[in-house]
C-alpha cells in the first residue's frame, strides 16, 4: 500500500506502508565505548571520529573501574577476557534505563561518516542489531600479545545497536552471573537483526566503503601494527585532534 500526500494540487510524498511500519524512531543516539586503561589512545581517537561527524552524539565510555564503584559489576576477573570491557558490553541497555537506542562499540575503531545514520538501516523488529560476521582471525594472537580465543559469532558483540527497551533481560544481575559463551552469542536475544558491514569493517577483511573501520586484528598505536590497513586514516586523525 502506498501513501501520497498531495499538497496543492501536487504530490510530493510517497512512502510503501511496509517501510512506514518498520522505520525507527529517530531517538537521539548513544554510544557507548569500551574503555581499557591499556588503550586510552585509542578510544580517544575513536571519540574525537564520532564527534567530528556529529558532536551532538552523546559518546559514553565503558569504564570497569567505575562499573564496579557504582555497583552494577562485580563479577571477578577473567583471565579469558581481552580486554576490560569484554562482559560489561552488555550492561549498555540497563546504562541507558532501557530507553531509546543506544550503540555499543570497541574502542579499537574509527569513524568515517555520521554514526545515527545507522538508525535508518535497522530493519525489522529486533533487540539487537550487529554485523553478522563469518570470518577466521588472520592471527592465533591477539594485538596486545593475548591469545585470540575462536567461537561462533566471533566479533558480533565488538558493535551493537541495542532497542533498548526489549532488552531488559540484560540487568546487572544477569550481566554478572550468565557466562560469557551465552552473553556473547546473544543467547539473551529473542532476535538478532544484521547490519552492513559497513558498521563494522574489519580492517583487512573487508574492501567495503566503511563508516566505521575496526582494528580488530591490531592498531597504529602498537607498535607491531603501525603499518596496518587504515593506519593513515588513524594516524592523520590523531594529528588533527592533537592540532597538529
Amino acid at each position: 500500500m502506498n501513501l501520497t500526500m498531495v499538497l496543492h494540487g501536487k504530490q510530493v510524498w510517497r512512502m510503501h506502508m511496509d517501510d512506514l511500519l518498520t522505520m525507527p524512531k529517530m531517538d537521539k543516539l548513544k554510544i557507548f565505548i569500551g574503555w581499557d586503561s591499556r588503550e586510552d589512545i585509542a578510544f580517544q581517537v575513536a571519540k574525537y571520529s564520532i564527534l567530528k561527524y556529529d558532536p551532538n552524539i552523546e559518546v559514553i565510555p565503558l569504564k570497569l573501574y567505575e562499573l564496579r564503584e557504582q555497583g552494577c559489576y562485580w563479577r571477578a576477573g577473567d583471565k579469558k577476557a581481552s580486554t576490560e570491557f569484554t562482559i560489561s558490553r552488555f550492561l549498555v541497555p540497563f546504562l541507558s534505563g532501557y530507553k531509546g537506542y543506544s550503540m555499543f562499540m570497541d574502542c579499537d575503531v574509527l569513524a568515517f561518516g555520521d554514526m545515527k545514520h545507522v538508525l535508518k538501516e535497522m530493519k525489522g523488529d529486533h533487540d539487537v542489531w550487529c554485523v553478522q560476521h563469518d570470518y577466521s582471525p588472520k592471527s592465533n594472537m591477539k594485538m596486545d600479545g593475548q591469545m585470540q580465543h575462536i567461537y561462533p559469532k566471533k566479533n558480533w558483540s565488538s558493535v551493537m545497536l541495542f532497542d533498548n527497551s526489549k532488552c531488559k533481560i540484560l540487568t546487572p544481575k544477569l550481566v554478572n552471573d550468565e557466562t560469557p559463551m551465552y552473553l556473547h552469542r546473544m543467547e539473551w536475544a529473542d532476535s538478532i537483526g544484521n547490519l552492513h558491514n559497513k558498521w563494522n569493517s574489519l580492517a583487512g577483511y573487508y574492501e567495503d566503503d566503511p563508516m566505521l573501520v575496526h582494528y580488530t586484528d591490531g592498531g597504529p598505536w602498537f607498535k607491531k601494527y603501525r603499518e596496518c590497513p587504515y593506519n593513515k586514516e588513524w594516524k592523520n586523525t590523531l594529528k588533527e585532534m592533537y592540532g597538529l
